[in-house]
Parts: C-alpha cells; sequence; structure tokens
C-alpha cells in the first residue's frame, strides 16, 4: 500500500487545481505584485503550478520558485518551460541565494501543521531575505474552521480535457487543542460509470489566531511586521477574516 504524504498534490489533485485555480484571483495577484520591483530577486517558495509565477514572469521580472509536487511543477513548465524552478521539499531544501522579496501566496504557510516545521522555514525566509527585502504570506484563519463531518461528501466535479469526470470527495474535523483543520480527500476519476483512477489526499491545515504568528515571527527576529485582514491592505485586530496577510521586514 503507498504511502499518503501530507498535503502532497498529485496527478489528480493537480488535474483538478489546474481546473478550477488556473488563474490567480485578480485582488490578490495584485497585491503581490505591488511589493514587486524590476531588477530586484523574487522568490516563491511553494509555487505549485504557476498561477503566480507565470504572470511575474510575463511582466519581466526576476523571479524563481520552489515545490515539492513534480506533478504540480510539470505543469507549471508546461506553460513556462523557461521558468526557474527546483522540485525540492522547502523543509529540507537550503536556499542558496539571498532575495528582495519573498511571497507565500494562497494560506500555503499553513499547510505546515508542526509549528516546530513552521518556525524552521521561517527563520530559513528570513535568512534568505535581503537586509531591506520584504517577505510576505498569508495564513488560513480559525474564523474559516469546518464543522465536524464523519462522511465524504462531494464537494467539486469537472470535466477533463479527455471528457472524463473528475470527482473530489471530503470529509471534515477540526481538532482545537492543535488548531488543525483535517481534511482527508479522495480524487476519482470516472469514464461514465468506469472508475479508471483514484489518488487519496491527507489534507491537513494549520488555523491561526491574531496575534500567533506575529509571535513566531518575532520570535524568528523579524523586526517590522503588519497584519492585514484583506488585499486591500486593511489592517486585522481580531479573528473575524477568512485570512491574514503578513508583511515583515528584517
Amino acid at each position: 500500500m503507498n504511502e499518503v504524504k501530507q498535503n502532497y498534490y498529485g496527478s489528480l489533485c493537480t488535474d483538478m487545481y489546474e481546473i478550477l485555480h488556473e488563474q490567480a484571483p485578480q485582488d490578490e495577484l495584485n497585491f503581490y505584485l505591488s511589493y514587486a520591483e524590476k531588477g530586484k530577486k523574487i522568490l516563491e517558495p511553494l509555487c505549485g503550478s504557476g498561477r503566480f509565477l507565470i504572470p511575474f514572469l510575463e511582466r519581466g521580472f526576476d523571479i524563481c520558485g520552489i515545490d515539492l509536487s513534480k506533478e504540480m511543477l510539470d505543469k507549471l513548465r508546461q506553460k513556462a518551460p523557461n521558468a526557474q524552478v527546483i522540485q525540492a521539499d522547502i523543509v529540507n531544501y537550503t536556499v542558496q541565494e539571498i532575495f528582495d522579496y519573498i511571497f507565500i501566496p494562497s494560506g500555503s504557510i499553513s499547510l505546515f501543521t508542526d509549528m516546530r516545521m513552521c518556525k524552521s522555514i521561517l527563520q530559513k525566509m528570513k535568512k534568505s531575505l535581503a537586509v531591506d527585502g520584504k517577505f510576505v504570506f498569508a495564513v488560513d484563519t480559525v474564523f474559516g474552521r469546518c464543522d465536524e463531518d464523519n462522511s465524504y461528501k462531494v464537494c467539486a466535479s469537472v470535466k477533463t480535457r479527455e471528457g472524463y469526470e473528475l470527482i473530489l470527495k471530503m470529509k471534515n474535523y477540526y481538532d482545537k487543542n492543535s488548531q488543525t483543520q483535517f481534511s482527508p480527500s479522495v480524487y476519482e476519476l470516472y469514464n461514465g460509470a468506469e472508475l479508471l483512477q483514484s489518488e487519496n489526499m491527507d489534507f491537513q491545515t494549520h488555523l491561526y489566531h491574531y496575534g500567533e504568528m506575529e509571535e513566531l515571527l518575532k520570535k524568528c527576529g523579524f523586526k517590522s511586521i503588519v497584519t492585514y485582514s484583506t488585499y486591500q491592505k486593511e489592517l486585522a485586530n481580531n479573528d473575524e477574516c477568512e485570512m491574514f496577510i503578513y508583511e515583515c521586514s528584517v
């Protein structure tokens, strides 16, 4: 039996992601673009299939990406063959360069539910950031937690290019003590009634309270930390928003 890696985006997951999320939301993309400058070195860890990285490339920015999923990077390379991307686990990968701007969109930092591991990644970002650089990223919050549902339910269904039906089934459980949202998922590919392929995903996210990440960033050595609740840069002051966005410098 194959081991199911936590939060690994496999082939069916990647196919559905490409269909449902091929383009970055415009307000979110504009937010991250607002920090970019021509001639500055930019890094996007956890770049996935490139829905943010590619628009940066198209605008002439010097950007490179890192992602663990071979399947996601294969999609990225199909769309942008000249993109500078590295397949690596950011947890173990040693970033060799110093960057003027590092950004991690879409709440992807929340995928690291082990807080020691999360702290290690944040420290790595600090070491890779230029003295006058910016580190900008988002996390999911406790406001968006899902109630317990012990049975798998269909939450997405799409048609592939081949005309097959790709279905996502998911159930949810929120652990209040660890602030972990567990969302085990099953992707199934059908040709009519025939099941062609299935893929399990152990999807977990850490959901943050206001002030929690700020303390972690301070411990990692970041001196300037601003917390937003929207991509219009409205300041956050409580948990009543679905995402916290952080603007950090050393």
